[in-house]
C-alpha cells in the first residue's frame, strides 16, 4: 500500500469522525457547529501562513470569497441534514457533488463530459431515489438540504479548479475558514456554551477537520488523483460503522442498494472520466 493511499484512508477516517461529532452537537445552532469546525483549523493554519509568509489576501479575491461563502453554505446545509437523518445516508447523498461539479465545469469551463459519465450520473441519481423511497428516516427537507449542499459542493469544485494554479492551497483554505467564522458570528445570539461531554465534540470537530485536511492534502501531493479518488469513498464506510456503534443506525436492504448505486455511479464516473469515450 502506497503512502498516498495510507494518507487518504486516515484523512477519510478523520472526516467521518468529524461528521459524527457534528451530529453529536445536534442541540447547537448549525452555524455554531460551523464555527467550532472552522476555529479549530484556522488557529493553526493562520499563524503557519504568517510564519512562512504565505499570501493571506491572494490575487483573486472575488473567486476566493465566492469559494469561501459557497463552501460555508454547503457545510451549513449538510450539518443541518446530518443532525436530522442517519450519517451514512447524509454523506451518500452529498456525494452527488461531483455530478453537479462536472455539469457546472461543462457549462462554465467548457470541460468535456462523455456519455459514460452522464450515464454514471443517472445511476447515482437513481440511487438517491431508491434511498429516499425506501428509507423513511429521510424527510424531504433533509433531502433538499443535501441536494443543495451537493450542488454547492459542485460549485466549490469548479472554483477550486479555477484557483488551483493561481493561489496557494492554504490561501484558499484560509478564505474558507475566515468566511465560516464571519458568517457564524452573525448568529451568535443563538449560541450557548457547551457543557460536560459536549466539550469533547466541540474540541474534536475542529481537530479532526484539521487532521483530515492535512492528510488529504499530503495524499494528493504524494499520489496521482486517479489512484486516490476511489478511496475517498471510504469515508462513507467509516461513517456507517460510526453511525452503527454510536447512534444505533442500521440499514435495510433497499436503502443499502440505493447507497451502492450512488457509490457505483460515482466510481464509474471516475473510470469514465479518464477514458477517451466519444
Amino acid at each position: 500500500m502506497s503512502q498516498g493511499i495510507r494518507y487518504i484512508l486516515f484523512a477519510t477516517l478523520a472526516f467521518a469522525v468529524m461528521n459524527a461529532m457534528a451530529k453529536e452537537l445536534s442541540d447547537f445552532h448549525p452555524l455554531q457547529v460551523v464555527f467550532f469546525r472552522a476555529i479549530g483549523t484556522w488557529v493553526f493554519i493562520f499563524p503557519f501562513m504568517l510564519y512562512h509568509k504565505i499570501d493571506i489576501k491572494g490575487k483573486n479575491v472575488k473567486p476566493l470569497l465566492a469559494r469561501g461563502i459557497i463552501g460555508v453554505l454547503s457545510l451549513v446545509c449538510f450539518f443541518i441534514a446530518v443532525q436530522r437523518i442517519p450519517l451514512g445516508s447524509a454523506i451518500s447523498i452529498r456525494y452527488l457533488g461531483p455530478i453537479f461539479g462536472a455539469a457546472l465545469a461543462y457549462y462554465y469551463l467548457k470541460e468535456k463530459v462523455n456519455w459514460m459519465q452522464w450515464l454514471s450520473f443517472a445511476v447515482a441519481f437513481s440511487g438517491v431515489i431508491v434511498l429516499k423511497g425506501f428509507d423513511i428516516r429521510i424527510d424531504y427537507i433533509s433531502l433538499v438540504l443535501l441536494l443543495v449542499s451537493a450542488l454547492l459542493v459542485g460549485g466549490v469544485f469548479v472554483l477550486l479548479r479555477y484557483l488551483s494554479d493561481k493561489e496557494h492551497f492554504l490561501t484558499i483554505i484560509n478564505y474558507f475558514m475566515v468566511c465560516s467564522l464571519v458568517l457564524s458570528l452573525c448568529f451568535v445570539q443563538y449560541w450557548r456554551m457547551p457543557i460536560g461531554n459536549e466539550w469533547i465534540s466541540v474540541l474534536g470537530i475542529g481537530t479532526t477537520g484539521l487532521i483530515g485536511q492535512i492528510y488529504m492534502t499530503r495524499a494528493f501531493q504524494s499520489e496521482e488523483t486517479s489512484v486516490l479518488a476511489p478511496f475517498k469513498y471510504m469515508e462513507l464506510i467509516y461513517a456507517m460503522i460510526v453511525g452503527y456503534f454510536f447512534f444505533g443506525e442500521t440499514y435495510e436492504l433497499m436503502p443499502l442498494m440505493g447507497i451502492i448505486l450512488i457509490i457505483g455511479g460515482m466510481l464509474t464516473n471516475l473510470w469514465a472520466k479518464g477514458k477517451n469515450i466519444s
